[in-house]
């Protein structure tokens, strides 16, 4: 297997007890076709040949990101997302081949956890992503509001007494309600309105943005749930250098697609896998065949028994490590 089609086609066929064969079969094919991946385990001094497992595989920082095109092979991308991020901050740039299969996937995952958005209305409070170009978030989400053939289903800057009228107008509907928002924008709305959304889906995907002060999870989520008359605040776990999604149904622990898998690793030697405590979040995304498939992240978090994640926070000063490899 050393295409991009084989890899494309055996994607929904990736189990348990396959992922690994063909995690290391994408591994070798990107450690030779991908330059910048090539470049990183050269100075790692790393011996492709000789890695055997998952857990061997050097993973690449994401601040990488910012600074390289990261693509294996050479083609021409049909859209770059970029992340968001401060004014005056780098940002990250993720070159897609295939816009479709990213869409495509993304609602595959969506279905896969919650059913078909044709059963929906998606009601979209993300007004940092709307304010900028190249978000992927936008972009799923777009596809998502499209495919649910709904009037109801939009998206909302900060208009909220319309969000909220609209709220109110679906109750008892025969569609369940998502309310799909950035963390800030929903704590917005939660104090500017208590609601009974008791028959509605909440969804938070992403932090404050440089918005407001990082809320602890779980304490954003009672904060929330409180406000809005829910049990549970559902989240979503995505980045612009993934092509994959993972979701939480409000337990605060997240799982993967079969394609994706996350392994955390010492926060002190990012080359060691860890199992047990929390460490730093390193993610396989087998989706990632045009770009890198093993991504190392800049969050803290924990796996449990089952295999599914916790986001803890953010690791300090994760930007420098590994950047040094890779000058200009």
């Amino acid at each position: 297997m050393n295409t991009f089609k084989s890899f494309k086609d055996s994607l929904y066929s990736v189990n348990e007890i396959n992922f690994d064969d063909i995690a290391l079969q994408l591994f070798h094919f990107q450690a030779e076709n991908n330059p910048v991946y090539h470049q990183y385990l050269h100075h790692l001094n790393c011996k492709t040949e000789q890695i055997q497992s998952v857990e061997e595989i050097p993973f690449l920082p994401i601040s990488f990101f910012k600074s390289h095109i990261i693509k294996t092979d050479f083609w021409q991308p049909e859209v770059t997302f970029t992340s968001s991020g401060t004014t005056g901050m780098v940002t990250s740039k993720h070159e897609v081949f295939d816009l479709a299969f990213y869409l495509n996937l993304s609602e595959y995952i969506f279905t896969q956890f919650y059913g078909s958005p044709a059963d929906y209305h998606f009601l979209a409070l993300l007004p940092s992503y709307l304010e900028r170009k190249g978000s992927s978030l936008i972009a799923m989400m777009d596809h998502l509001v499209r495919q649910s053939n709904s009037e109801h289903s939009g998206f909302y800057l900060h208009n909220h007494d319309e969000l909220v009228k609209k709220l109110m107008s679906l109750k008892g509907n025969e569609r369940k309600v998502i309310l799909w928002g950035v963390s800030f924008a929903l704590l917005d709305l939660a104090e500017s309105y208590q609601l009974d959304l008791s028959d509605c889906i909440v969804i938070e995907t992403g932090g404050m943005k440089g918005r407001r002060k990082e809320w602890i999870r779980e304490e954003l989520h009672k904060y929330l749930g409180n406000r809005f008359s829910l049990p549970v605040i559902h989240s979503e776990y995505g980045m612009t250098e993934l092509m994959s999604q993972a979701y939480s149904k409000g337990n605060g622990y997240y799982r993967c697609p079969p394609w994706m898998k996350v392994l955390m690793r010492d926060i002190n030697d990012p080359f060691t896998i860890i199992k047990g405590r929390a460490g730093g979040i390193n993610v396989v995304d087998l989706a990632n065949f045009h770009s890198c498939a093993f991504i190392e992240t800049q969050d803290l978090g924990q796996i449990d028994q089952m295999g599914n994640f916790e986001v803890l926070g953010r690791l300090d000063n994760s930007d420098v490590r590994g950047c040094n490899l890779l000058v200009g």
